[in-house]
């Protein structure tokens, strides 16, 4: 029996891996990377003691009873709660839009009731079925608020104008009329204790997984029963209808004694900031920031990715997605290939939602072999 392949050593490759294993399937993972648990890569930076997110911040928040359970089998995740702030003219707000940024934007001091009332006031009531980012901002918190805290940001992260992106991104954003400054919304919220890394590297750990890290799916010339694609979908076809569109990210370091920012996470949505956000990354490990004399802080500049980035986000327009139509149609007439993950399947998948779908994923893949 030949074995499968499975490229890409972050969750998705390490999930589907653990899960053939388990069921007595060998598998090769290969990742081209040195390391594995692919942007979720964590590492303790020597000169400060901070770990840092080697490829920006990830939270791990989620709903799912399922995925919670299944990560803390492999480390420990100790609580955490995102506080998202935001400067914007040279004030500093919470975010996502609450009653206090609400109250101090505004300058007035609503009660829930009058927030709500205050705001619709203020939204794009013919708007019905709000199809691009622009649309649902409107119907959302209406103009100024849009403009403040969520056109110039989103025209920097995704350098395109919002009226070109879907509305299900800012859907993912909430909107609160009270004082809740929790920036999701999920039952299950945490940090790993001792970062990603290790967690991915535990899933790895079984005696049927063979990891081949800095190693290239297309230089591999063994036969596989079976291939788990988690790698980009126009690179597999060799980009023979032309690239994808990807955003990539570009990190400044800072280094500083004490507190730099006194937050994790400080958005800049002002148009005039060239960055996106500055992470702080000690306070994304609370439990141990006070004993770090020393901290880095990192600003974070989104761009279009080029040949040789790394792709971090793909981009979904609003209409005009006909090559990617196209690379899913042949993906569909593959055989004994499935492609997974956020860049196999072109979507923007948080973590938890990563973890869930690699479980179906090989679900699928063990019950199909069970019935052939």
């Amino acid at each position: 029996m030949s074995r499968i392949c499975i490229v890409g050593a972050g969750f998705t490759g390490a999930v589907i891996g653990r899960e053939l294993a388990e069921a007595g399937i060998p598998s090769l993972i290969v990742d081209e990377r040195a390391h594995v648990a692919g942007n979720c890569h964590t590492e303790r930076d020597e000169e400060s003691g901070v770990m840092i997110h080697r490829y920006g911040p990830h939270i791990f928040h989620t709903d799912s009873e399922r995925v919670w359970d299944y990560v803390r089998r492999f480390g420990t995740f100790e609580p955490y709660v995102n506080r998202v702030k935001t400067t914007v003219r040279g004030k500093v707000y919470s975010m996502p839009v609450n009653l206090h940024t609400i109250n101090q934007f505004f300058d007035k001091a609503m009660s829930p009731d009058e927030a709500r009332a205050f705001v619709a006031s203020k939204s794009r009531t013919d708007i019905e079925d709000p199809q691009t980012f622009e649309e649902q901002a409107m119907k959302f918190v209406g103009e100024e608020l849009y403009e403040a805290f969520f056109a110039g940001y989103t025209r920097k992260q995704w350098g395109l104008e919002p009226s070109m992106l879907p509305a299900s991104i800012l859907k993912r954003l909430p909107l609160r009329f009270n004082y809740d400054d929790n920036y999701f919304n999920h039952r299950f919220q945490g940090m790993p204790r001792d970062g990603y890394t290790p967690i991915v590297a535990a899933i790895l750990d079984h005696p049927l997984i063979e990891l081949r890290t800095g190693s290239r799916y297309e230089d591999l010339t063994e036969d596989f029963d079976h291939i788990f694609y988690s790698g980009p979908i126009d690179r597999y076809f060799h980009y023979d209808l032309g690239r994808l569109s990807y955003r990539t990210l570009d990190f400044e370091m800072i280094r500083a004694d004490g507190d730099y920012q006194g937050t994790a996470v400080m958005n800049y949505p002002d148009s005039d900031i060239p960055f996106t956000r500055i992470a702080e990354h000690k306070h994304f490990a609370p439990w141990e920031a006070g004993q770090l004399e020393k901290t880095v802080a990192f600003r974070e500049y989104s761009r279009a990715c080029g040949p040789d980035d790394i792709p971090y986000y793909p981009i979904n327009l609003v209409g005009g997605m006909d090559m990617l139509k196209s690379y899913q149609d042949r993906a569909a007439l593959e055989k004994n290939v499935t492609f997974a993950g956020r860049l196999g399947t072109y979507q923007y998948l948080d973590m938890d939602v990563t973890i869930d779908r690699a479980l179906d994923v090989a679900a699928a893949y063990l019950q199909q072999r069970a019935a052939a």
